[in-house]
């Protein structure tokens, strides 16, 4: 017996670590520090918590709540609502609130990507909310207020007037006394795409409320990174933040789509293909392209996130080969980079919280975080970020969107793309993977249904009530007509399959049982990855990871 692939279980935990890494005494204000290493561990708070982290975990709260069908975390669901609302100023800019580990205090360009998305969300779920229509209005017009545009292009050869609006920010942040002070910058470099992330969130501006101001800032910022920034190169390949170069591209796609651009789609499609080949089969994703060694790389949960997001994209313009990639990111390096266990924990509830740090519960508290650091066969904890609070916001989204795909309506016909346990209104899905090759719709009413197929369904045969029966098949898909209460079935042969795959510039045997990735050889240190046999021992700590993390750490009732 093998663990399973389980999205809604996926999205409880996320949604324990969300309600739970709050400060109540802040108003639910997260904690984006997470120092589980430390002894005893600690969770402290630094500005980004009320800047990205309202944004982003109000988003992946929203996400899981809705996945499960919920409404348990409200109370923080509204809080978070709230320190969103606050600290609007000048260009209709969110700028962070001044607390005690607070600095300078500005906007950045690159957090208005997580802002937008969540009063997108607010907006949608709440038509009526009128403060949150005008955040969303005043933000997108006030950026479009201060962008530079370039009109003219003034060669040695002369001038020519440009033919498509180009607009870029003068910088990446924005004082809140001070405005544009070029003395002052984030320090990350790559100005132009990290300012670009907030493309999706515009564009989802548009499709939502028919706001062209927001149509017109996404194409110039778009026009902008994709010419004169000179990021990508003619291949769109890219040196730098994986993160920002793939959620860009989700939404240049989404842009191409709306607006019947086919170039955008193109672009935004060879963007991901370029950063799917420094990927690997499983779902690891580097931080940064061609930056780091790459045996000093590790992967970051944001870029699994979009990884994923973008293939939705994808498919949305005619790509169905990008399934397989939503299927196996998501089961396989998405689940593995969540935190299940935490028997490594040393915590002290003696000791009082201080002026923003917390020690009180961290091992139970961080269950169900996201890592911002993973090797492709473990977590390391020496890594800064090795859980990450910016990941815990983006992770749910990915949960959602694999959530939404798994069985979806096409041409008439419910179609299941990603299996494993769900209820639908139409059918009730059920899958043996990776133990048994089996996957079943029961049907609800009269439809037609069916499956995806994928060359890991080695010799498909299909079934309804237990009868074989022969498929309509077309390239992709095995549809057929079923009655109320009708069980149809696939089956294909599961069994282990040793592949040798080269990540990190690291070879790897890795296990895999259709779909899934069942273990992984080497092991890793310190937290080990892709232990999903049931029959084996698992987290049982070898003697170098107790001398690394100390033997307090393990007592009788941590060991597993």
């Amino acid at each position: 017996m093998y663990d399973r692939f389980s999205p809604l279980e996926s999205a409880r935990m996320v949604h324990h670590y969300i309600t739970n890494m709050v400060d109540r005494n802040e108003d639910c204000l997260p904690y984006w520090l997470l120092l589980p290493n430390k002894k005893p561990a600690e969770a402290a708070h630094c500005r980004v918590d009320d800047a990205e982290l309202v944004g982003s975990w109000y988003e992946g709260l929203v996400c899981a709540m809705q996945i499960l069908g919920t409404q348990e975390g409200a109370d923080v669901k509204a809080a978070l609502r709230r320190h969103l609302m606050r600290s609007w100023g000048e260009h209709g800019l969110r700028f962070c609130e001044k607390y005690p580990w607070t600095h300078t205090v500005h906007a950045s360009f690159h957090e208005m990507g997580y802002i937008l998305p969540a009063i997108n969300l607010i907006t949608e779920e709440y038509p009526d909310d009128e403060e949150a229509e005008k955040r969303a209005s005043e933000l997108v017009r006030g950026m479009r207020s201060i962008v530079i545009e370039r009109k003219v292009r003034c060669f040695w050869s002369g001038d020519s007037p440009e033919t498509v609006p180009i607009y870029e920010f003068p910088n990446d942040i924005y004082l809140k006394d001070g405005g544009f002070d070029l003395t002052r910058h984030t320090g990350r470099g790559e100005q132009a795409i990290r300012n670009a992330v907030m493309l999706q969130a515009l564009v989802r501006r548009y499709e939502l409320k028919g706001d062209e101001v927001a149509l017109d800032l996404a194409t110039g910022i778009a026009n902008h990174v994709l010419g004169p920034s000179r990021y990508f190169s003619y291949k769109m390949e890219y040196f730098g933040h994986v993160h920002s170069a793939v959620w860009f591209a989700c939404g240049l796609i989404r842009l191409g789509r709306l607006t019947g651009n086919d170039v955008y789609i193109a672009k935004g499609k060879a963007i991901y293909d370029f950063t799917r080949s420094m990927s690997s089969s499983f779902g690891w994703v580097p931080e940064y392209a061609r930056w780091h060694d790459p045996e000093d790389e590790h992967c970051e949960t944001c870029c699994i996130r979009d990884m994923i997001v973008c293939a939705h994209e994808l498919i949305q313009c005619g790509y169905p080969e990008y399934w397989n990639d939503m299927n196996l990111f998501a089961r396989n390096q998405l689940m593995e980079n969540q935190v299940r266990y935490t028997g490594y924990v040393l915590c002290d509830n003696t000791k009082p919280d201080a002026e923003g740090l917390t020690y009180r519960d961290i091992d139970k508290r961080m269950l169900g975080g996201f890592t911002g650091g993973s090797e492709p066969n473990s977590i390391s904890l020496t890594r800064f970020r090795s859980i990450a609070g910016c990941c815990v916001g983006t992770a749910p989204v990915a949960l959602k969107t694999i959530w939404d795909d798994a069985v979806t309506n096409e041409n008439g016909a419910w179609i299941v793309n990603i299996p494993f346990d769900k209820e639908t209104p139409a059918v009730t899905m059920r899958s043996g993977i990776p133990d048994e090759g089996t996957v079943s719709l029961s049907a609800k009413t009269a439809c037609r249904a069916g499956f995806r197929l994928y060359d890991w369904m080695k010799a498909p045969c299909f079934f309804i009530n237990g009868h074989a029966v022969k498929a309509d098949v077309t390239k992709e898909t095995a549809v057929f007509a079923l009655a109320a209460d009708d069980v149809l079935e696939v089956r294909f042969d599961l069994e282990t399959e040793a592949k040798h795959e080269n990540v990190r510039n690291t070879d790897f045997t890795v296990f895999w049982r259709g779909p899934d990735v069942v273990e992984m050889q080497p092991a890793g240190d310190h937290i080990r990855l892709y232990q999903r046999d049931q029959s084996k021992p698992k987290y049982y700590p070898r003697p170098e990871d107790v001398a690394y993390l100390g033997a307090a750490n393990y007592g009788p009732t941590q060991q597993k």
